[in-house]
């Protein structure tokens, strides 16, 4: 991993293969290339975040989570190797003690809405759980991936979806204050029936 990128056009992958860090080379849709790509797409969605007005103590902690994102990805491109450490799944828990606990219990389903910022957690939310799938499907194919990245993205779409509540009470841009409820007309009507087969 001490290798740096100086050349990013090298046209090696025009053949529809891509080179993992052990040197070997896959086809672009292998699944350690598609977890990868997944992570690096969570990653990207979390700079979009931080490029929104945020609490200092919630930037401070999407930056720190990029760079594991980073160990992660590195992690995903080494077969058999390890890099990302339980200690920080440890502080992803962490997190999400101290900031859940400052909210109240949810009422109801919320929807992925209100300030921007929230709304772009949110998308961090899903994107961190389609990485997860990614992982998980690659690892039941018998791909040799520990458990820390499953742990980890786990872990992070929750922190996000918590986050997203803070972001809405912080409410930066003026557009939030609260949790944006799930309204359904048949609960409003009183009239919710089963859908189980």
């Amino acid at each position: 991993m001490g290798n740096r990128l100086t050349q990013i056009a090298t046209r090696t992958g025009d053949d529809g293969s891509t080179g993992l860090g052990d040197g070997s080379r896959v086809p672009k849709d292998h699944l350690r290339v598609q977890a990868m790509g997944d992570v690096d797409e969570l990653n990207s969605q979390l700079g979009v975040l931080l490029a929104e007005p945020l609490p200092e103590g919630v930037r401070n902690l999407l930056v720190s989570i990029q760079h594991e994102l980073f160990n992660l990805g590195g992690e995903l491109c080494m077969p058999g190797y390890s890099l990302l450490k339980e200690d920080a799944v440890l502080r992803l828990d962490e997190a999400l003690a101290h900031y859940n606990a400052e909210l109240p219990r949810l009422a109801e389903f919320i929807l992925p809405a209100g300030t921007r910022s929230a709304a772009l957690a949110h998308v961090c939310r899903t994107v961190a759980r389609r990485a997860e799938r990614s992982v998980v499907h690659a690892t039941l194919q018998g791909e040799d991936i520990g458990t820390t990245p499953r742990h980890y993205l786990n872990r992070l779409s929750d922190l996000c979806f918590v986050l997203a509540r803070v972001l809405n009470r912080a409410n930066l841009d003026g557009l939030g204050g609260d949790d944006v409820y799930w309204r359904s007309e048949r609960l409003l009507s009183g009239k919710l029936e089963s859908t189980a087969d």
